[in-house]
């Protein structure tokens, strides 16, 4: 299962839907790519401070104080990381907001 964490300093996506075999899988594929996706846009498209790491099964993406643009990126990835889920089903994607700003354990 893939568990993506908001929190109102970054997000995090950890974890393999298993839907189907390493390389076929395409809600990885899909989860991967919006995340990666959210890390260069704010990178590219905003001046938020953000840091971002991405290994096998795990992406961080760290930011504060984002600008309305940024917030609206989040936004954005937030929709469609919801929309895989309600496709597929919480069995492959679950979300999990910490509006505290601390992740909460899984």
């Amino acid at each position: 299962m893939i568990v993506v964490t908001i929190t109102q300093t970054g997000l995090t996506v950890e974890g393999h839907a298993g839907y189907a075999k390493t390389g076929n899988d395409i809600i990885c594929a899909a989860v991967s790519a919006l995340a990666q996706g959210l890390a260069h846009s704010l990178s590219a498209l905003t001046e938020d401070a953000i840091g971002y790491q991405f290994r096998d099964g795990h992406i961080d993406i760290e930011y504060e104080n984002l600008s309305e643009e940024g917030r609206l990126l989040v936004d954005s990835f937030f929709i469609a990381v919801s929309d895989i889920q309600m496709t597929y089903g919480d069995q492959y994607v679950k979300i999990d907001t910490a509006p505290n700003g601390r992740k909460t354990e899984v």
